[in-house]
């Protein structure tokens, strides 16, 4: 998109680009009305399904305040008011092991009057150098069109499975020494034992304030959260659900072991008499059937977030290789069309236990594996494995190079639950 005026405004902090009549900036505290505006019309909330979990039309208004304090909210602007915008949370994000600074792309919208004029394309442009800026190498979305931000980048590294249980196929109860008990919602072992579940989890977020306060927000009164304690009364696993219609919706299970496994479906086993079936999802990448006696309950599989390498050299720096080949130079060639510094040749090398990953000018190296960014997420995430991908054309090398990166890259898929 060409920019009128050279297209940064020098004179003034305010605005960041401009276009003909459309100005670019950030968002404050003082553009919440439009902010809630824009974001009701474009993901189609109605206020009377926001009363209807129990909040205010005030509460309503105020909700999001916090998102444009605490996050970076960039908008394009017409005439003064709001047309499109594009948030970046700061988030933190377990990968293998290894917590990477991430920036969660959420709120990509644009009233239909202004669409076709490239402004999402810019605005994503925008926040992919913000989170280059911020240090936040990798970037978390859920997509509304996922043709759109592959286009951007983005490759799908996660699934949601559903499950639908009958009530005669809930387990058998199962003896456990410990027992299940409510709490509130702002429980603090609850929370504890999110932060020990994320820590163990390839691909789960740790969440703050902020994100706890996006995974509640929306939430009816009716919402129930119970915690499995062992006999010591250590918390080892969580549920959060609730009935309605006759259905026992889980909104999120978390467990530490088997035994809170048992724990929590011994409770849930419980409301047999309540229920006529059990409705949830699950997030590990790996069908719930074989856990039960009775396998044949109905699960659908569809992909759920998307992830980017924001910073290809970074990102590798940090990653944890399982093995680190003292006599191997890996040659990444990468093709990234909207961040450049992520395009052309990494040569990858360890030494003892230290990854080095320098870029160079070598497009004919030796030990060369050619791909896009979208290919180098997935695959470092552990979504899809190198053999797969080379199978599916997205991957560019001599064969033999296909076992060595399968000797690389973890093999664990990713856990993502969360939803901003």
């Amino acid at each position: 998109m060409n920019t009128e005026q050279g297209g940064v405004m020098e004179d003034t902090e305010k605005f960041i680009e401009v276009y003909g009549d459309f100005k670019m900036r950030k968002l404050t505290e003082d553009d919440l009305e439009e902010f809630n505006g824009l974001l009701r019309y474009a993901f189609q909330i109605t206020m009377e399904e926001l009363l209807h979990t129990g909040w205010t039309e005030n509460q309503i208004m105020h909700a999001k305040m916090p998102i444009l304090k605490n996050a970076y909210v960039l908008g394009w602007f017409y005439h003064n008011k709001l047309a499109s915008m594009i948030v970046v949370y700061s988030m933190k994000v377990n990968i293998h092991d290894n917590i990477c600074n991430m920036g969660g792309v959420t709120g990509v919208a644009t009233y239909p009057e202004y669409t076709g004029k490239g402004l999402i394309h810019l605005l994503i442009k925008k926040a992919i150098m913000h989170m280059h800026e911020e240090g936040q190498y990798i970037s978390f979305l859920y997509p509304y069109s996922i043709p759109l931000y592959r286009k951007h980048g983005w490759e799908i590294i996660s699934d949601k499975i559903t499950f639908t249980i009958k009530d005669s196929q809930l387990p058998k109860i199962r003896p456990v020494t410990g027992m299940i008990e409510r709490v509130n919602l702002e429980c603090e072992d609850l929370l504890n034992v999110h932060d020990y579940f994320s820590m163990q989890h390839h691909g789960a977020m740790i969440r703050d304030e902020l994100a706890w306060d996006e995974y509640w927000r929306w939430d009816s009164d009716d919402i129930i959260a119970a915690i499995y304690y062992n006999k010591n009364h250590k918390p080892l696993g969580y549920l959060i659900y609730y009935i309605r219609n006759d259905i026992f919706y889980i909104k999120e299970m978390v467990y530490l072991n088997s035994e809170a496994r048992y724990g929590i479906w011994n409770y849930i086993s419980a409301h047999y008499s309540m229920v006529n079936e059990v409705k949830g999802n699950n997030y590990s990448g790996e069908p719930m059937a074989f856990l039960f006696e009775d396998s044949e309950i109905v699960e659908k599989i569809e992909p759920y977030f998307m992830a980017r390498i924001i910073n290809v050299q970074e990102f590798i720096l940090q990653y944890p290789f399982l093995v680190k080949l003292q006599n191997l130079k890996l040659n990444l060639k990468i093709n990234d069309s909207i961040a450049q510094w992520n395009s052309g040749v990494f040569n990858v090398y360890w030494n003892d236990d230290e990854t080095f990953c320098e870029k160079t000018d070598e497009t004919h190296a030796a030990n060369l594996v050619e791909m896009d960014i979208q290919t180098l997420t997935t695959m470092l995430m552990g979504y899809k494995r190198p053999t797969f991908l080379y199978e599916c054309g997205r991957i560019q090398t001599e064969y033999y190079m296909l076992r060595i990166l399968e000797q690389l890259i973890p093999v664990e898929k990713p856990y993502f639950s969360d939803y901003f």
